[in-house]
């Protein structure tokens, strides 16, 4: 894959991670710190590490499954996987500005 491809990859694959909403905060799991890592390589096989608020988190079971059929689907990817990973541990200090404005976070 030529390198300004992967780039552009890599755009689309965080456009669709932008399209994944966490259900009960009603904001982006990207902005909300979840994706901790997108690994794409050459052939367009995605690795995506990410976690939850919290191991009880009602989603847990749909929202991995979820995120990983919306990469999917990009143009280009020709596999992709989630890796729901729990070290280092989600904390609210991970959630973007613009979603710390959305929920309220912030002034």
């Amino acid at each position: 894959m030529h390198p300004g491809d992967k780039l552009f990859l890599e755009q689309r694959i965080h456009e669709a991670l932008l399209s994944c909403i966490d259900p009960e905060l009603a904001v982006n799991i990207y902005d909300l710190g979840l994706i901790y890592d997108v690994v794409v390589d050459d052939a367009g096989s995605v690795l995506i590490k990410m976690t939850l608020t919290s191991r009880d988190c009602p989603v847990a079971g749909s929202l991995p499954s979820e995120v990983e059929q919306k990469v999917f689907e990009v143009d280009g990817v020709s596999s992709a996987s989630v890796e729901l990973v729990w070290d280092p541990p989600w904390h609210p200090s991970r959630i973007s500005e613009p979603a710390k404005h959305q929920l309220g976070l912030v002034d």
